[in-house]
């Protein structure tokens, strides 16, 4: 697989990369720890390289889980973390505190089973703790060799810049699909005129735009997509006709719904890198073959026509977790 560099930070990367999260936290049911183990390093075998986790994904057992699977080829990879959670539990609130950045560093690195945390998002803004002191204490970290590289999830452009004055971020990890398009307003350019990279989260839409999903589709009770506004059983009606259309455009390329997807975000910029999740191998294998499917401007112009007249129905997080974004 090809590689890319997360703007102008030198971290170089797959072009695409393993949402681990899934394989442990917010969907069901989850598949066994050998079986994800195995998915893992089947990943990596691939072509990836580049592995996306949190302490708040269990908690602590993504970490671990991602730790043991990439031990024996921990040289060979890039793990990518995340602390600013109370106790790692997203229910207790945002904890960014410099003492605790410490302690969840210290932590994750001996879950990770590594010496040194690739790179290290804050999971979301700490209203209360000033980013500077968020920044700082990261570059404390990379001078001392526990991190390498700072990042930032689903923060708005002010905090960016502020943070990004003080060290620099080598990238932002945001939602970002083809029905999902808000980061284009101002966030991309921003990060384009930054010199950081984009790593969007949910780039199949939580699974919607692989054509997996129906109206009809009941989610196991644990499963978060219960609570998100979009997946309502109305929504997801509303919004098939997205589905729809990328079917259509996928048969003209022989691809799937899902490579099209994929392909038209490497597609924005060369320093955009997705991290798509599953928990099955021909998934995997699915999306990993995007990467082979180059969309021309004459594509992405007939994709932009076909959605530019979409109004995608339901909210992307229910309104007590929208408040906790673009912060």
């Amino acid at each position: 697989m090809e590689t890319r560099k997360l703007g102008s930070s030198g971290l170089e990367v797959s072009a695409i990369g393993f949402g681990c999260m899934g394989l442990s936290f917010g969907y069901s049911p989850q598949v066994t720890k050998a079986e994800s183990i195995e998915l893992i390093r089947k990943a990596f075998e691939l072509g990836v390289n580049f592995f996306d986790t949190a302490e708040a994904y269990g908690p602590f057992v993504n970490e671990e889980l991602v730790g043991e699977a990439l031990a024996p080829i921990r040289d060979q990879v890039v793990i990518a973390t995340k602390f600013g959670f109370e106790r790692g539990l997203s229910d207790l609130g945002m904890n960014s505190k410099p003492e605790n950045i410490r302690a969840v560093a210290d932590s994750a690195l001996k879950r990770l089973k590594t010496d040194r945390i690739d790179l290290f998002y804050q999971h979301r803004v700490d209203t209360s703790v000033p980013i500077d002191d968020v920044a700082g204490t990261i570059k404390e970290l990379v001078h001392e060799g526990k991190v390498k590289f700072f990042g930032l999830s689903e923060a708005g452009i002010a905090t960016i810049r502020r943070a990004h004055a003080v060290h620099p971020v080598a990238a932002i990890q945001s939602e970002y699909s083809l029905w999902w398009r808000e980061p284009e307003k101002e966030l991309l350019p921003t990060l384009k005129e930054l010199g950081i990279g984009f790593v969007p989260f949910s780039p199949l839409g939580k699974g919607f735009l692989t054509g997996a999903i129906s109206e009809t589709t009941t989610f196991d009770k644990t499963d978060f997509r219960n609570i998100v506004p979009r997946f309502s059983e109305e929504n997801r009606k509303a919004n098939q006709i997205v589905v729809d259309k990328l079917a259509e455009f996928a048969r003209k390329k022989n691809a799937t719904p899902a490579q099209v997807s994929l392909a038209w975000i490497l597609a924005q910029e060369s320093w955009i890198v997705p991290i798509p999740g599953t928990t099955k191998l021909h998934r995997l294998e699915e999306n990993l073959k995007a990467e082979q499917l180059k969309l021309t401007p004459a594509d992405l112009e007939e994709i932009d026509r076909s959605f530019s007249g979409l109004e995608i129905q339901g909210a992307r997080y229910p309104k007590h977790l929208l408040e906790r974004v673009g912060k």
